[in-house]
């Protein structure tokens, strides 16, 4: 961890306005189109929709944010890391199966909300320029400012993104002084912390599906804030929540407040949020709503990196370039992703016009998401604390009880736009959990022959004067956590085609552990002096570098005595300071002999596919590639087609 990452976490004020710019731009920009949502554009404005959708507000920050996140979630890290990934490394120890489904539902419902945060949050903020130009079309400036912040990730936020704590600051500031002056004009608002509205709406009130759909959006951004954790540290977060929860609470009110008002309406173009906002302050709010949506859509979209750097790393999706645009190695930059994006966010601006309508498609995915992260986390926590475990059954029952509630509100929007949120979360969804099934069914027909057995061969061609050298060192990335073992396709690869001779093996294989950073090995030396097992230990976060390393540690093995620094090719041998090396990656490929099943044929298919996409393996592994041979080695997976044939 750098050390500019680790400053971040030490509870200081200037940690502290970092954590606001960082964690609380998705879940502070809400404001902007929430009660636009709950009231329908201003279509219901009576008091049990105000009064029963702001005690919704109060209530749902409280319990979820709050309790759920802020208390339960921020506990459970994986050495200080936190998310949906991180939920899964802790639970994969206890070895049970069902957790990968939640945990890539949640991936893939996160994936559908880096479509449409941006997209909902620039333009709520944009549509304010209705107030000074009724006639301007919001749209083409939304795309641009889309465009324009998709472009600039490559080049790293580092520098720009010290502003972005001061101006959320700013943000929240004013969102609080917004709120206290729209108070003052009907305080008796503040009667709706009474859960009792909350309650009427819920049992009483004909609109309250699309209310509580509207409601949702309030609590997005939950999940950022756990993921962020390992950015900003448990104690800059919540101690900065204080600050968080009081200026949102504060805005939510006033904007029920004006909403009770008698003379309250909106006209075509208009917001809850805007009209709340002062004539001489209208300019000023415009632009700091902006800015601070494209800072949430910013913390939206590096949230996805992350995401999907850690989803690599554990090996449930395949490996994509990485670049590190910045000294801080937290930040990092996935131009596959980043451009994936910024067509998806463009799409739903183009497809869904306006905020409001984005409303409907925005809410689906995270709930579902919310229900992900609470199963995951609510039995973490049972394990965790066995004596406990009945008070948070009943906890996360609660939980869970309002989740699906939240969810069925949600349900009833898929007709009005939750089906692109749907639509997208399925299909993510698909080719995670199609990815992870091939790995499995890679992984338990991957056969393997006995170390044993592969010893006396190498030795016998190494003495074969027949059999010219390949290399001085011969080295093969190999799936076997055992040293006793070693894969078949490898022992295909150096003996049942044309025998492979080096001066010393390698057998190199990388362990993904559950830690997010830490760079370890072990050497086993299976024939001393000429053929070696190593295993590389690399946290979820560490990049591949495996020539880097394999060359590290035959330079320490020389240093011992344990090796010769010495070429087989004897003409040049003295010429180089260092000795030459071949890495041997092997590529699979199903036999021809193999009869798929439907649903395996769509496996292969589609984790054929998904590796396209990304990185081949020789960049996988941080190698070289004039040191490569790739090779392409026939694996059974499925049952074999046998047919008798007859001589004629």
């Amino acid at each position: 961890m750098s050390s500019t990452s680790s400053a971040k976490k030490v509870l200081t004020l200037s940690g502290l306005i970092v954590t606001v710019g960082i964690v609380f731009g998705d879940i502070g920009t809400s404001p902007l189109y929430v009660f636009q949502a709950i009231t329908e554009g201003g279509r219901h404005l009576d008091k049990q929709t105000i009064y029963g959708g702001i005690s919704c507000i109060f209530w749902l920050l409280m319990l979820i944010i709050t309790l759920k996140y802020i208390v339960y979630a921020l506990s459970a890290d994986n050495n200080g890391e936190g998310g949906i990934f991180a939920l899964y490394a802790l639970l994969k120890k206890k070895k049970k199966r069902w957790i990968i489904v939640p945990t890539l539902i949640g991936c893939a419902t996160l994936m559908a909300d880096g479509f449409i945060t941006p997209a909902i949050s620039i333009s709520s903020a944009v549509e304010g320029l209705a107030y000074i130009a009724p006639d301007i079309n919001p749209k083409p400036y939304v795309l641009g400012i889309i465009l324009i912040l998709f472009f600039v990730q490559q080049f790293g936020t580092e520098k720009l993104g010290k502003t972005f704590g001061p101006v959320m600051v700013l943000w929240f500031g004013m969102l609080m002084y917004l709120g206290i002056i729209n108070i003052m004009k009907n305080p008796a608002i503040i009667e709706a912390i009474n859960p009792k509205y909350a309650i009427n709406l819920i049992f009483r009130s004909p609109y309250v599906l699309a209310i509580l759909g509207g409601v949702t959006l309030c609590i997005t951004g939950a999940e950022t804030i756990y993921s962020d954790l390992g950015h900003c540290g448990k104690k800059n977060i919540r101690i900065s929540w204080i600050f968080i929860l009081s200026a949102l609470l504060v805005n939510y009110f006033g904007q029920a407040a004006i909403c009770t008002l008698p003379d309250f309406q909106l006209q075509k173009g208009e917001t809850v949020f805007y009209q709340m906002v002062p004539k001489y302050l209208i300019g000023f709010v415009i632009i700091l709503a902006t800015t601070a949506s494209i800072i949430a859509s910013q913390a939206v979209i590096s949230g996805i990196f992350t995401l999907m750097n850690e989803a690599m790393k554990l090996r449930l999706w395949t490996n994509f370039k990485i670049k590190y645009p910045s000294e801080h190695k937290g930040q990092i930059y996935i131009p596959a992703i980043n451009w994936f994006l910024m067509i998806g966010a463009a799409c739903v601006v183009i497809v869904f016009n306006s905020s409001e309508s984005m409303t409907a498609a925005y809410g689906l995915a995270i709930n579902i998401n919310m229900i992900m992260t609470s199963l995951l986390l609510g039995y973490l926590l049972m394990a965790r604390f066995p004596r406990f475990k009945w008070f948070y059954v009943v906890i996360f029952i609660g939980f869970l009880a309002i989740e699906m509630k939240l969810l069925s509100a949600n349900t009833s929007k898929i007709h009005s736009g939750g089906w692109f949120a749907l639509f997208l979360s399925a299909i993510f969804f698909f080719f995670l959990y199609m990815y992870y099934k091939a790995r499995q069914l890679r992984s338990r027909i991957t056969e393997y022959v006995k170390m044993a057995d592969v010893v006396p061969l190498l030795g016998k061609i190494r003495e074969d004067n027949g059999i010219m050298y390949e290399a001085t060192n011969l080295v093969y990335p190999t799936r076997s956590a055992n040293v006793k073992k070693l894969d078949s396709t490898i022992f295909y690869s150096l003996f049942r085609k044309k025998p492979r001779k080096a001066e010393v093996t390698w057998f190199v294989h990388l362990d993904i552990t559950t830690e997010p950073w830490g760079v370890g090995y072990s050497v086993e030396p299976i024939v001393p002096q000429h053929c070696y097992y190593v295993a590389l230990h690399l946290g979820f976060k560490e990049e591949h570098r495996m020539e880097y390393m394999i060359r590290k540690i035959h330079q320490k093995l020389v240093e011992k005595g344990e090796l010769q620094n010495r070429s087989v090719f004897n003409s040049i041998g003295d010429t180089f300071k260092d000795v030459d090396f071949k890495f041997v990656v092997i590529n699979t490929r199903v036999a021809t002999t193999n009869m798929l099943t439907p649903f395996q044929l769509t496996v292969v298919k589609t984790y054929r596919f998904v590796k396209k996409l990304g990185l081949d393996s020789v960049e996988d592994f941080g190698l070289d590639r004039t040191n490569v041979a790739l090779e392409y080695v026939p694996i059974n997976v499925g049952k074999e087609f046998n047919k008798h044939i007859e001589e004629q």
